[in-house]
């Protein structure tokens, strides 16, 4: 495993993270022993980073985290989220903060994710949506300034509303956070216009999520896959949508292929090459997954021309928001060598 320092906050973590939405629930059935074996096989692996949120599982991918770290407390970072008081994704740029991130909520989530986890303080506290009418309202602001203050939390940032690809520059650079999350992969490539550049310019975290697409990018969601009871990817994965993105995958093949790389440790790497990333968080549900995604963390990352290539392979098919923020006037595009 390789480590990276998350932006300003100087705190180190691994290059591939555990992402803890699957073991909380909504993944189709929750295995509690196979997850703690998954987060025990990370931690062997040297995965040091854990992105949760109190949102998953009402707390259930918490308490978990909490017991597989429970005589390692200093050894790993721990990254959880505030749900939206509404407990409605993606907030709306006309919900005033008051309704769904008050200062109260803010405070009484965090204390509640604390004892989820066993913890006297949280790394990395986040927003768990993101609108950018909010960053006038500063409501959140202080109330995560003032936890941090107390020593409960160490940072703060958000996680970006799914699809909402340039939501996130303003308040990047705007210096009010440490960290911001957001979806990138192979697929979704619009964060690298603007905001993965803003976010190198101020020094901010990036946590990669859905590095994968939902499974989309492994090669193993196929025509005809049938998904597990309970897992939400059966209304998002359409057969359309599913047969499209297949067709996708075997033209970036002959790429995979010559760098000796599995679909995963392609899509990973993917991410990796990009000096603004500091660190990717696929799902993990069970110690097979732990040792598929940690082979990616290598050193070896993409080419210019590799890069090059797959970008001709963006494929932009999320829900779509008409009140998405737009793409900046003039996108400001950076290679992953940084030049």
């Amino acid at each position: 495993m390789r480590y990276r320092t998350l932006g300003r906050t100087a705190i180190e973590v691994s290059e591939i993270g555990f992402g803890a939405w699957g073991i909380g629930g909504d993944w189709g059935s929750v295995d509690d022993a196979e997850a703690l074996r998954a987060l025990r096989t990370a931690l062997d692996r040297g995965i040091t980073f854990f992105d949760t949120a109190l949102g998953y599982g009402n707390g259930h991918s918490e308490h978990l985290i909490g017991q597989a770290i429970e005589h390692i407390h200093d050894d790993v970072v721990i990254a959880t989220k505030i749900p939206p008081k509404t407990y409605r994704w993606p907030v709306y740029p006309h919900e005033p903060i008051a309704e769904t991130f008050p200062a109260d909520w803010i405070v009484e989530c965090t204390e509640q994710s604390l004892r989820n986890l066993g913890v006297d303080h949280i790394d990395i506290q986040q927003l768990h949506a993101w609108t950018p009418t909010y960053i006038d309202q500063t409501e959140w602001h202080d109330a995560l300034t003032k936890l941090k203050e107390q020593g409960k939390i160490r940072a703060f940032g958000v996680s970006v509303n799914d699809w909402d690809a340039y939501g996130g520059v303003d308040i990047v650079k705007s210096g009010m956070i440490d960290t911001v999350q957001v979806i990138y992969n192979i697929f979704e490539q619009r964060p690298a216009e603007a905001l993965l550049p803003a976010a190198l310019g101020a020094n901010v975290g990036v946590i990669v999520r859905v590095p994968f697409e939902e499974g989309l990018l492994t090669g193993r969601v196929r025509p005809g896959h049938k998904f597990a009871d309970g897992d939400w990817r059966a209304q998002y994965l359409t057969p359309e949508r599913i047969a499209e993105a297949t067709r996708r995958l075997e033209a970036i093949d002959p790429v995979r292929q010559g760098l000796h790389a599995t679909p995963a440790e392609l899509a990973l790497k993917f991410c990796l090459s990009h000096p603004a990333v500091s660190t990717v968080i696929p799902g993990m549900r069970r110690p097979a997954h732990v040792e598929d995604n940690v082979a990616a963390a290598d050193g070896e990352l993409l080419s210019v021309e590799d890069r090059a290539e797959l970008k001709r392979h963006a494929f932009v098919h999320g829900w779509t928001y008409p009140w998405a923020a737009p793409p900046p006037e003039e996108p400001i595009e950076q290679e992953a060598d940084g030049e």
